[in-house]
């Protein structure tokens, strides 16, 4: 089966879920269609998905991903030993665990195509995702509190595991009491890769997007912390400082030195 009609069984197959979309009509332009892909892919509630769904979809997004381009750690110079900044999109990064900066729900970004790294690693990993999410959260049967991390599998990710985190959301002057949840992130992100005797690890700039955590002072937070885990523990883990814009970037360069 060619890209082109993996796209198509699976559009259709997502479009016949549901009542209300089974009338839809496809796009003829192949950017169109990838949209919709992802935009029923954000929509679909954790719910039960046929083997055939599964195969065909993982044999989409693996050839995405292969398409996209894989980025390893032998790829970026390092900024300091066991420190790396890259700049990109973290869904290609072939390292241990990337983490994922996810809402107190934990099931992913239900917004359509939404510009959030949750709904880019969702999308790139596939329905699997959401589902082993909802099994964990089913069995917590709480909200995820801010400062805590998760791991799951990373599915078709090119990582082997996605962390989540939930930072703090600033609706205001940032506090003391902000400043240590979100270190809190860094730190129970870190602690969890080492109890799975994890490598590497690429960490997003989390709370910086939609939860509106100042950028350098994240930043700030962000290495302090990673340093002072590094100094402590000298169990090899290596950290990438994954950004994705210039501004961002030109922070962590600045403080990194």
């Amino acid at each position: 089966m060619k890209q082109t009609e993996r796209l198509a069984f699976l559009i259709n197959d997502l479009l016949n879920e549901n009542n209300e979309f089974r009338t839809m009509e496809i796009p003829a332009r192949e950017t169109e269609r990838k949209r919709l892909f992802r935009s029923l892919m954000n929509i679909r509630p954790p719910k039960t998905v046929s083997k055939e769904f599964l195969e065909v979809q993982d044999a989409y997004l693996q050839e995405e991903c292969t398409r996209k381009g894989v980025v390893s750690l032998s790829d970026i110079s390092p900024a300091q030993p066991g420190i790396y900044l890259w700049q990109g999109d973290i869904t290609r990064l072939s390292v241990d665990a990337i983490v994922n900066a996810a809402n107190a729900a934990m099931l992913g970004c239900f917004v359509p195509c939404h510009g959030c790294i949750d709904n880019a690693i969702h999308s790139a990993a596939g329905v699997e995702l959401r589902l082993e999410c909802s099994r964990i959260m089913q069995k917590q049967k709480t909200k995820e509190p801010v400062g805590k991390a998760k791991i799951t599998k990373a599915y078709n990710l090119p990582c082997r595991y996605v962390l989540h985190t939930v930072g703090p959301i600033i609706c205001g002057e940032v506090t003391g009491k902000d400043q240590e949840l979100l270190s809190d992130c860094y730190r129970s992100c870190l602690e969890l890769a080492t109890a799975y005797q994890l490598k590497s690890v690429a960490f997003c700039c989390i709370s910086t997007g939609e939860f509106h955590f100042p950028n350098e002072k994240a930043a700030e937070i962000a290495i302090r912390t990673v340093l002072d885990y590094q100094r402590k523990n000298q169990n090899g883990l290596e950290v990438v400082f994954n950004v994705f814009k210039d501004s961002d970037y030109q922070i962590y360069k600045q403080l990194l030195g």
